[in-house]
């Protein structure tokens, strides 16, 4: 797991950072160690590029993968990425069998697949890092266009993650009041477009690289809402068995998090426009999970 967020707000008191590359994850570790007497906290922070030391893990973050390169197909890209958290996922649980899986490689969705098929752990161990980070897009976009704080606006975006994501504007509040008492159609209509094409704009704007702080603050949400047992509702992807009416696939829906995992999913009432939207977007990732089966196959 990385990110400026994770150390100085991690619940743990103890982080193993496991990495490939030789020096790195020390270097990291050193460096966010000794940021601690500045920042007020204490956590432990070890690098390694090994996996023994992870044994024992309560959560674990998996953010390793390849991103999409110039010329590369969605088949190569999902067969690279299945494989990497395929073997990621063997050498973690086989040295912490309890842990809560928090996937953030992308596909999202898909990888979530591979990695509940291949740990064998039950769906309330292996999440999704996508709508947290999808509806903290949302509420920036929404406060910077009220001038209001970010922390006052309150939003939910359920779905795959990526295009066909469902922004619920209907539950989105600023300080308790619905948005849409607060801006016209048009302007929140824009900023759920926006939210939709969120991470192509900022790979746009960077041109060699993607989000980095706000994806890792939103996982650091949601390790905080398991390991302090918040039972707090975020928007995660897991496994549906009938909630929704969706049944064997992995989508973003309101989940409480607690030191269960994903203890419950919480079911909103959704009109049919939303309704037929988030099956939509389960359709997608079917799609996606069915190719990632035949790849590996």
């Amino acid at each position: 797991m990385a990110g400026a967020r994770s150390a100085d707000e991690a619940a743990r008191p103890h982080q193993r950072w496991p990495s490939a590359r030789e020096g790195v994850p020390q270097g990291k570790a050193l460096d966010i160690s000794q940021a601690g007497p500045v920042c007020g906290y204490s956590t432990r922070v070890v690098g390694t590029n090994g996996y023994d030391e992870t044994a024992g893990s309560a959560v674990a973050v998996i953010t390793s993968g390849i991103p999409r390169k110039p010329g590369m197909s969605r088949d190569e890209l999902l067969t690279t990425n299945a494989k990497i958290v395929k073997s990621v996922v063997k050498e973690l649980v086989s040295r912490s069998p309890n842990v809560i899986l928090i996937l953030v490689t992308n596909p999202l969705d898909a990888m979530v697949h591979v990695a509940r098929l291949v740990s064998g752990l039950p769906k309330s161990r292996v999440l999704g890092m996508a709508g947290v980070l999808d509806s903290a897009r949302m509420r920036a976009f929404i406060a910077a266009e009220l001038n209001v704080p970010g922390p006052d606006v309150h939003a939910m975006v359920l779905g795959g993650h990526g295009d066909t994501m469902v922004p619920l504007a209907r539950y989105t509040t600023v300080k308790g009041k619905p948005v849409s008492e607060m801006m016209s159609k048009e302007r929140l209509d824009a900023i759920v477009k926006r939210t939709r094409e969120g991470g192509a704009e900022i790979v746009g704007l960077l041109k060699t690289g993607s989000a980095f702080y706000a994806p890792s603050a939103s996982a650091v949400d949601m390790v905080e809402a398991i390991m302090k047992d918040q039972k707090r509702v975020l928007p995660c992807a897991v496994l549906c068995e009938g909630e929704y009416g969706l049944k064997d696939v992995v989508v973003g829906v309101p989940v409480k998090l607690g030191r269960g995992g994903a203890e419950q999913v919480v079911e909103y009432e959704l009109t049919a426009e939303e309704q037929a939207g988030l099956a939509n977007s389960a359709h997608a990732v079917r799609e996606l999970c069915a190719t990632v089966d035949r790849l590996m196959a």
